[in-house]
Protein backbone atom coordinates (compact mmCIF):
# COMPACT_ATOMS: atom_id res chain seq x y z
CA UNK A 1 0.00 0.00 0.00
CA UNK A 2 1.45 3.36 -0.62
CA UNK A 3 -0.43 6.85 1.00
CA UNK A 4 0.73 10.12 0.30
CA UNK A 5 0.42 12.98 2.35
CA UNK A 6 0.63 16.94 0.75
CA UNK A 7 0.81 19.80 3.24
CA UNK A 8 -0.36 22.87 1.71
CA UNK A 9 0.50 25.55 4.84
CA UNK A 10 3.41 27.41 4.12
CA UNK A 11 4.83 27.35 7.69
CA UNK A 12 6.66 24.33 8.36
CA UNK A 13 6.19 22.14 11.33
CA UNK A 14 2.83 24.12 12.03
CA UNK A 15 -0.57 22.60 12.93
CA UNK A 16 -0.84 21.68 9.42
CA UNK A 17 1.81 19.26 9.30
CA UNK A 18 1.21 17.74 13.09
CA UNK A 19 -2.78 16.93 11.49
CA UNK A 20 -1.37 15.23 8.36
CA UNK A 21 1.27 13.07 10.21
CA UNK A 22 -0.94 12.00 12.90
CA UNK A 23 -2.78 10.51 10.03
CA UNK A 24 -0.09 9.31 8.53
CA UNK A 25 1.35 7.71 11.22
CA UNK A 26 -2.50 5.86 11.96
CA UNK A 27 -1.41 4.07 8.49
CA UNK A 28 2.08 3.05 8.69
CA UNK A 29 2.28 -0.32 9.20
CA UNK A 30 5.47 -2.61 7.94
CA UNK A 31 3.44 -2.57 4.07
CA UNK A 32 3.10 0.53 3.67
CA UNK A 33 5.20 3.25 1.86
CA UNK A 34 4.34 7.17 2.95
CA UNK A 35 5.76 9.84 0.24
CA UNK A 36 4.92 13.29 2.31
CA UNK A 37 5.17 16.65 0.33
CA UNK A 38 5.65 20.16 1.44
CA UNK A 39 3.88 22.07 -1.56
CA UNK A 40 5.95 25.36 0.13
CA UNK A 41 9.11 23.51 -1.27
CA UNK A 42 7.91 22.70 -4.48
CA UNK A 43 8.13 24.63 -7.91
CA UNK A 44 4.22 24.92 -8.76
CA UNK A 45 2.84 27.08 -11.58
CA UNK A 46 -0.68 27.61 -11.88
CA UNK A 47 -2.87 25.87 -14.14
CA UNK A 48 -2.95 28.43 -17.87
CA UNK A 49 -6.25 27.12 -18.56
CA UNK A 50 -4.99 26.06 -21.96
CA UNK A 51 -6.33 22.60 -22.51
CA UNK A 52 -3.81 20.95 -23.70
CA UNK A 53 -3.58 18.12 -21.59
CA UNK A 54 -6.87 17.47 -23.27
CA UNK A 55 -4.92 17.31 -26.48
CA UNK A 56 -1.33 16.12 -25.38
CA UNK A 57 -2.51 13.54 -22.45
CA UNK A 58 -0.61 15.76 -20.12
CA UNK A 59 -0.02 19.02 -18.86
CA UNK A 60 2.61 20.79 -20.19
CA UNK A 61 4.03 22.77 -17.38
CA UNK A 62 7.34 21.93 -16.65
CA UNK A 63 7.22 22.14 -12.98
CA UNK A 64 7.26 19.75 -9.68
CA UNK A 65 3.70 18.76 -10.46
CA UNK A 66 4.90 16.39 -13.34
CA UNK A 67 6.54 14.18 -10.11
CA UNK A 68 3.35 14.57 -8.52
CA UNK A 69 1.19 13.43 -11.11
CA UNK A 70 3.15 10.32 -11.10
CA UNK A 71 2.95 9.60 -6.84
CA UNK A 72 -1.26 10.55 -6.70
CA UNK A 73 -1.71 7.80 -10.04
CA UNK A 74 0.34 5.42 -8.24
CA UNK A 75 -0.93 6.26 -4.44
CA UNK A 76 -3.77 3.75 -2.53
CA UNK A 77 -4.66 7.11 -0.44
CA UNK A 78 -3.73 10.36 -0.19
CA UNK A 79 -4.04 12.78 2.70
CA UNK A 80 -4.60 16.76 1.42
CA UNK A 81 -3.58 19.20 4.55
CA UNK A 82 -4.33 23.07 4.28
CA UNK A 83 -5.11 25.66 6.62
CA UNK A 84 -7.88 28.07 5.98
CA UNK A 85 -6.42 31.33 4.81
CA UNK A 86 -9.46 33.67 4.08
CA UNK A 87 -12.12 31.46 3.97
CA UNK A 88 -10.28 28.98 1.86
CA UNK A 89 -7.75 26.01 1.07
CA UNK A 90 -4.37 28.31 0.73
CA UNK A 91 -2.60 29.25 -2.69
CA UNK A 92 -0.69 26.51 -2.66
CA UNK A 93 -3.17 23.70 -2.21
CA UNK A 94 -5.26 25.32 -4.68
CA UNK A 95 -2.68 25.29 -7.63
CA UNK A 96 -2.46 21.55 -7.02
CA UNK A 97 -6.13 20.91 -7.33
CA UNK A 98 -6.23 23.23 -10.26
CA UNK A 99 -3.52 21.53 -12.14
CA UNK A 100 -5.67 17.96 -11.29
CA UNK A 101 -7.49 19.06 -14.37
CA UNK A 102 -4.86 16.91 -16.32
CA UNK A 103 -5.72 13.33 -14.81
CA UNK A 104 -9.91 14.25 -16.30
CA UNK A 105 -10.37 13.15 -19.85
CA UNK A 106 -13.31 15.43 -21.35
CA UNK A 107 -15.76 12.86 -23.37
CA UNK A 108 -17.88 14.72 -25.91
CA UNK A 109 -20.58 12.21 -26.53
CA UNK A 110 -24.17 11.43 -25.78
CA UNK A 111 -23.43 11.43 -22.51
CA UNK A 112 -20.44 13.98 -21.89
CA UNK A 113 -18.44 14.17 -18.60
CA UNK A 114 -15.21 14.19 -17.10
CA UNK A 115 -13.75 10.70 -16.89
CA UNK A 116 -10.68 10.57 -14.18
CA UNK A 117 -7.83 8.96 -14.88
CA UNK A 118 -7.74 8.32 -11.36
CA UNK A 119 -7.61 4.55 -10.06
CA UNK A 120 -11.16 4.43 -8.51
CA UNK A 121 -10.34 3.57 -5.16
CA UNK A 122 -8.01 6.21 -4.78
CA UNK A 123 -9.00 7.15 -1.18
CA UNK A 124 -9.13 10.70 0.13
CA UNK A 125 -8.58 12.20 3.77
CA UNK A 126 -8.83 16.19 4.02
CA UNK A 127 -7.55 17.74 6.59
CA UNK A 128 -8.02 21.32 7.50
CA UNK A 129 -6.68 24.20 10.83
CA UNK A 130 -8.21 27.27 11.33
CA UNK A 131 -7.72 30.06 13.54
CA UNK A 132 -11.20 31.01 14.29
CA UNK A 133 -12.28 29.38 17.13
CA UNK A 134 -15.86 28.26 16.14
CA UNK A 135 -15.45 24.22 15.14
CA UNK A 136 -18.75 24.59 12.74
CA UNK A 137 -17.07 27.97 10.95
CA UNK A 138 -16.29 26.18 7.56
CA UNK A 139 -18.50 23.20 7.52
CA UNK A 140 -20.25 23.70 4.30
CA UNK A 141 -16.94 24.89 2.50
CA UNK A 142 -15.54 21.42 3.80
CA UNK A 143 -18.80 19.24 1.70
CA UNK A 144 -18.02 21.50 -1.16
CA UNK A 145 -14.28 20.24 -1.36
CA UNK A 146 -15.58 16.76 -0.84
CA UNK A 147 -18.11 17.32 -3.53
CA UNK A 148 -15.16 18.67 -5.74
CA UNK A 149 -12.91 15.85 -5.35
CA UNK A 150 -15.61 13.44 -5.80
CA UNK A 151 -16.11 14.97 -9.00
CA UNK A 152 -11.97 14.50 -9.86
CA UNK A 153 -12.60 10.74 -9.42
CA UNK A 154 -11.29 10.52 -5.42
CA UNK A 155 -13.45 8.05 -3.21
CA UNK A 156 -13.53 10.91 -0.36
CA UNK A 157 -12.98 9.27 3.23
CA UNK A 158 -13.48 12.12 5.21
CA UNK A 159 -12.64 15.66 6.45
CA UNK A 160 -10.86 16.44 9.69
CA UNK A 161 -10.57 20.01 10.90
CA UNK A 162 -9.37 21.65 14.02
CA UNK A 163 -10.26 25.58 14.95
CA UNK A 164 -8.36 27.84 17.30
CA UNK A 165 -5.12 26.99 15.55
CA UNK A 166 -3.62 30.49 15.20
CA UNK A 167 0.18 30.09 16.70
CA UNK A 168 2.37 27.14 14.81
CA UNK A 169 1.78 24.63 18.15
CA UNK A 170 -1.36 25.11 19.05
CA UNK A 171 -2.92 21.97 17.51
CA UNK A 172 -0.88 20.46 20.88
CA UNK A 173 -3.49 21.71 23.14
CA UNK A 174 -6.27 19.78 21.23
CA UNK A 175 -4.97 16.52 21.81
CA UNK A 176 -7.64 14.19 21.27
CA UNK A 177 -8.12 15.23 17.79
CA UNK A 178 -4.58 13.55 17.65
CA UNK A 179 -6.35 10.06 18.50
CA UNK A 180 -9.22 11.00 15.92
CA UNK A 181 -6.52 11.79 13.20
CA UNK A 182 -4.86 8.62 13.90
CA UNK A 183 -8.09 6.31 13.73
CA UNK A 184 -8.37 7.97 10.29
CA UNK A 185 -5.22 6.55 8.94
CA UNK A 186 -5.94 3.41 10.67
CA UNK A 187 -9.11 3.12 8.13
CA UNK A 188 -7.27 4.02 5.30
CA UNK A 189 -4.72 1.44 5.87
CA UNK A 190 -7.70 -1.69 6.78
CA UNK A 191 -10.12 -0.10 3.47
CA UNK A 192 -6.83 -0.48 0.98
CA UNK A 193 -5.14 -3.15 2.78
CA UNK A 194 -8.03 -5.59 2.29
CA UNK A 195 -8.05 -5.09 -1.42
CA UNK A 196 -4.44 -6.49 -1.77
CA UNK A 197 -5.22 -9.43 0.24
Amino acid sequence: MKILGLIGSPRMGGNTEKLVNAILDGAAEKDVEVKVYHLAGMDLKPCKGCMSCRLEGKCIIEDDMQELYGEILSADAIVIGSPIYMWEITTLTKTVIDRLIALTRWQPCARPGFPSLLNVKTRLVLAYTYGNPDPNNFNQYFKYMEGLFSFLGFDVQKSIWVSGTIGPDDILHQSEIFEDARVIGKKLYLLSNSEHT
